[in-house]
């Protein structure tokens, strides 16, 4: 089944009743995609797969008011496909982990200064 395409008019003054419009319109089962369009946002256009358009416009027309269905047809979004890049396909993300930190051991012995501490004992005090 193909995608669909509705349009309904509803009588929306404010942006409270858009809000809620909008909503009502996702919560229901098999939308895809929600706006508004028209020049006074007064036009739910609802993407989707198997909805009801006239249960649709009914559950606007209880819950916001004036509804009024304009447009039911199949969603003819062309997709435009760009033309295969050759280096888009080499210039992969590679991850090269950083390498492992070198230990650093400073050996220093009290040697010119006299003293020598025997191994394994502190040589702060």
């Amino acid at each position: 089944m193909a995608k669909q395409k509705i349009v309904i008019k509803v009588q929306m003054s404010t942006d409270r009743c858009r809000s809620k419009a909008m909503a009502l319109v996702a919560a229901t089962g098999g939308v895809d995609s929600v706006a508004l369009a028209g020049d006074g946002k007064d036009q739910v256009v609802v993407v989707g797969e198997g909805v009801d358009s006239v249960k649709l416009t009914e559950a606007l027309r209880k819950k916001i008011g004036g509804a009024q269905l304009v447009q039911v047809g199949e969603n003819k979004k062309e997709d435009k496909k760009k033309p295969a890049d050759p280096v888009a396909e080499y210039n992969q993300w590679y991850y090269y982990p950083p390498p492992p930190p070198h230990a650093v051991v400073y050996d220093h012995h009290a040697a010119g200064y006299g003293y020598h501490s025997p191994p394994g004992t502190c040589s702060i005090m």
